[in-house]
């Protein structure tokens, strides 16, 4: 992977977490109207509708340079894919949800989502992949960074063995995308994944949760909003920004959304973060930009990740 492309990445998958970072004001707010399988299944048909036109005009466009078709194994492999990643991206976006519904404080349970940081490349490594040592320290700061940032209380509940598992889940999700998405259409992935998302919750909530028109209403702006920013355009630049970085330094990345979430809250609403958040941020940028450092030249060349 050549530089050019460590930097494309790095930046969509910046600008992903920035996304993810400011629509946490919006999924509080639509969590007041709505149940979780509510809003994250509208959501994500939202979020799968959105991407429909772009594929189209994307499509007509490129069909006018270079004619091309989807061959069937294409196609399959563009199914297949869609589903995995919808899969995990159900079962990680409810562990979260009921974790924090059962206690676990917004800001816990950032730092526990964000544990993929470290377990991506211990997954990595049982699948046989090297990870360049420079990355091990790198992914443990951006940790501690986290830990600063984020944890207020220390003490483990139950739920928050929720969102550890969301955490795991999460770190699948991302190896998914690593494995399938190169080969594929980015966006048109995103647009099967957030389908099957929405096709996976819609039954569920209708059997669980409280729905009604003025209740969907009320949460329509944050529905809106998380659908067409949060699923549609993060995720598929999350996809987008992997084809382009190591699984690892995505996730470090990635990660960042927390560091977003504390400067909207200083921007918009003036929320003024204390030392300790300063320099929990401060700690995760340092480690996302030592992880791009390259490796020394001579080094014998291997397969990483």
């Amino acid at each position: 992977m050549n530089k050019r492309n460590n930097l494309t990445g790095a930046l969509i998958l910046a600008l992903c977490a920035m996304i993810w970072g400011s629509s946490f004001v919006a999924q509080s707010t639509g969590a007041q109207y709505v149940g979780p399988f509510t809003f994250i299944g509208l959501r994500s048909l939202l979020g799968s509708a959105f991407l429909v036109p772009v594929i189209l005009i994307k499509d007509a466009f490129f069909k006018k340079k270079a004619p091309q078709r989807l061959e069937k194994t294409d196609r399959k492999k563009l199914l297949s894919g869609g589903v995995l990643c919808g899969l995990a991206l159900t079962a990680a976006s409810v562990l979260q949800q009921i974790g924090i519904d059962k206690g676990t404080s917004s800001g816990k349970a950032g730092f526990i989502t964000a544990l993929y940081i470290l377990l991506v490349p211990v997954f990595s490594v049982v699948l046989g992949k090297r990870i360049r040592p420079i990355l091990w320290p790198c992914a443990l700061a951006a940790v501690g960074g986290l830990y600063l940032l984020c944890v207020k209380d220390a003490s483990v509940q139950k739920s928050d063995l929720y969102v550890l598992a969301c955490a795991v889940v999460f770190a699948v999700h991302i190896l998914v995308i690593d494995r399938v998405s190169p080969k594929l259409d980015g966006i048109k992935l995103s647009c099967v994944q957030f389908f099957v998302v929405g096709v996976l919750c819609l039954p569920v909530m209708l059997l669980t949760e409280d729905v009604s028109f003025e209740l969907v209403k009320s949460a329509a702006l944050s529905i809106a909003y998380s659908g067409v920013m949060s699923s549609g355009v993060a995720y598929t630049l999350q996809i987008l920004g992997q084809q382009r970085t190591e699984p690892t330094i995505a996730s470090m990345i990635m990660s960042l959304e927390s560091v977003f979430a504390m400067l909207t809250g200083l921007l918009v609403l003036g929320e003024v973060p204390t030392l300790r958040e300063a320099l929990g941020s401060a700690l995760m940028f340092a480690a996302i930009i030592v992880a791009q450092l390259p490796e020394r030249k001579g080094r014998k060349a291997q397969k990483s990740i």
